[in-house]
């Protein structure tokens, strides 16, 4: 199947790489190119095209997956929900040397899950999820849809991550917590009580800083 990228910055060009990936250990994919608002079309980037911008998606009339390869739950979701193209699907992602236990591991469409990311049981991700680089999953948790987590997070088990929720680098979450919608951990921050919707919460331990819509 013909596969594009949105966004043809930093992450889009890893997701190329692990699309990739995925070739290598078994033949799914034609990569086509990039689209993304920000770029010129027809700038070659690593060899590939600028397609054209997110409106041009709705004009294409062939069959086309396509990856929503933007880290800003907001931007993530705004974007998704400008497509309505109907020959237009969302793959889920999974790099082939990702660790998931077989017993009772959900994971929704558009999901990105990168390198060296181990997902254990009894775990439900949404929608549109991205798990970058050495990500863990601990059991009986849930992922709400568009969330975010960037490279090494650590979440323990029996987590509730509400919808839009980004979380930063490194950043640790103890088990039996609950994440507010719309919220940002920041990078390196360690999370021992749950975090209300709508917040920035940074530290050790972390704690809200300010409230956003």
């Amino acid at each position: 199947m013909k596969i594009a990228v949105i966004g043809a910055g930093g992450f889009g060009r890893e997701v190329k790489m692990l699309i990739d990936q995925i070739n290598d250990k078994e033949k799914q994919y034609e990569f086509i190119g990039f689209f993304d608002d920000a770029f010129e079309k027809n700038l070659i980037i690593n060899g590939f095209p600028v397609l054209g911008s997110i409106s041009d998606i709705n004009t294409l009339e062939y069959e086309l997956a396509l990856v929503i390869a933007v880290g800003d739950p907001k931007t993530k979701k705004s974007i998704f929900n400008k497509i309505t193209n109907k020959k237009v699907i969302f793959p889920t992602l999974i790099h082939p040397n990702v660790f998931i236990g077989k017993d009772d591991v959900r994971i929704g469409k558009g999901c990105i899950i990168c390198c060296s990311n181990v997902i254990t049981v009894n775990v439900t991700i949404g929608d549109f999820v991205i798990l970058n680089l050495m990500c863990t999953v601990g059991h009986d948790t849930v992922i709400s849809n568009f969330s975010s987590f960037m490279p090494s997070v650590n979440i323990s088990g029996e987590v509730n991550i509400k919808e839009g929720v980004y979380v930063g680098t490194g950043a640790k979450i103890i088990n039996q917590l609950e994440i507010g919608e719309n919220s940002i951990i920041g990078a390196g921050a360690v999370v021992y009580k749950s975090i209300p919707a709508n917040c920035t919460a940074v530290g050790i331990p972390a704690k809200p800083i300010k409230y956003h819509e």
